[in-house]
């Protein structure tokens, strides 16, 4: 008996591992090769004239004691990354409105995910022509209300430029974050609420004792995918400067 189920056990991981294979093979060849690779090639000065040569950790002390870049850089990336749960807050709040009873809700629901399958050079492009600092559509609204005399030049600020960036990206990453959060909310039991309605607990302790604990998985996710992301956000950054 024994040696049939190991015998079954064995025919069922190996079958497991057939069907792994293909994309463990990709995932090898295009992501752990390369980035072994460049690790390797950062310990050493390489050019395609002439031969690598060992230079040890040359290469991390000039990125972390001379690179004032670096810091500039890696600054705003943890501000850019930090921001995620702004946007997470955001799509809670409409993913809360869009599974209520709320008139139109599917409508609204599409409306707010359009903005996810738009290419990221697109939004770029749109967003960049909403800052224009001569036909950009802020500006207009901020001339023709009064409120300033000087169109602002939003993308060509240090104090605007990294806020105008998160916005953008927060545009297009909100849909995602609904449908990921709305899926969770629609997978709660609804008779825990009710059973909580009965007892006269108020909406408040009902969204924190019932709502948010068992959203914890979809919010764990956008946290994770947000990181992902806006960790690789150079795309939006060169549409909106370069594009």
């Amino acid at each position: 008996m024994t040696s049939w189920y190991q015998r079954k056990r064995t025919r069922e991981l190996a079958l497991v591992a057939c069907f792994l294979a293909p994309a463990l093979s990709i995932f090898f060849l295009y992501r752990l090769l390369p980035l072994g690779w460049n690790v390797l090639l950062s310990f050493q000065s390489w050019s395609p004239l002439k031969s690598a040569t060992w230079i040890g950790v040359d290469h991390y002390e000039e990125m972390l004691l001379d690179d004032d870049v670096f810091w500039d850089g890696l600054a705003n990336t943890l501000i850019f990354i930090g921001c995620s749960p702004i946007a997470i807050a955001a799509a809670l709040a409409i993913a809360l409105l869009v599974n209520s009873d709320l008139k139109g809700a599917a409508v609204y629901r599409a409306i707010v995910f359009l903005s996810y399958p738009l290419m990221t050079v697109a939004v770029g492009v749109i967003w960049r022509w909403l800052y224009d600092e001569r036909g950009g559509f802020f500006n207009y609204v901020l001339r023709s209300s009064g409120i300033v005399d000087q169109p602002v030049k939003f993308l060509q600020s240090f104090d605007w430029a990294l806020p105008c960036v998160i916005l953008a990206d927060f545009w297009q990453v909100l849909g995602f974050y609904m449908i990921i959060l709305l899926t969770g909310l629609q997978s709660i039991p609804q008779h825990l609420y009710e059973a909580a309605r009965v007892d006269g607990v108020p909406a408040t302790a009902r969204f924190f004792r019932i709502t948010l604990p068992l959203l914890r998985p979809s919010i764990f996710l956008c946290i994770v995918v947000g990181i992902l992301m806006w960790a690789l956000a150079a795309l939006i950054l060169w549409a909106m400067w370069r594009g």
